[in-house]
């Protein structure tokens, strides 16, 4: 049995390479999976915290609940993403920060 320390640590590192890579990137689909690795974060945490009380199944139901949120904002985001592309011709997120065109 994996140690509940080990899906924190996993976790923890999960979020952090999210957090580095929206802060460091400057590409929107870039940004966009950050967003995505700090939401299965969020998951692996829920479902740790669900698997070590056996009577609960709030924490799986959640991340569940939350896998389908992240689907639809994915999707959502995506199809911004290539208006905006074919809007400026460009996925660089200094160049389409401005909303007049």
């Amino acid at each position: 049995m994996i140690p509940f320390e080990h899906y924190l640590y996993i976790s923890a590192a999960l979020f952090c390479i999210g957090l580095a890579v929206i802060i460091s990137k400057r590409d929107v689909i870039f940004v966009l999976m950050g967003i995505e690795l700090i939401l299965n974060a969020g998951n692996l945490n829920l479902i740790a915290f669900s698997k070590y009380d056996p009577v609960l199944i709030q924490g799986q139901a959640m991340a569940l609940f939350v896998i389908v949120i992240a689907a639809c904002e994915a999707a959502v985001a995506l199809a911004l993403v290539l208006k905006a592309v074919n809007h400026f011709n460009s996925s660089n997120l200094d160049d389409i920060d401005k909303l007049q065109g």
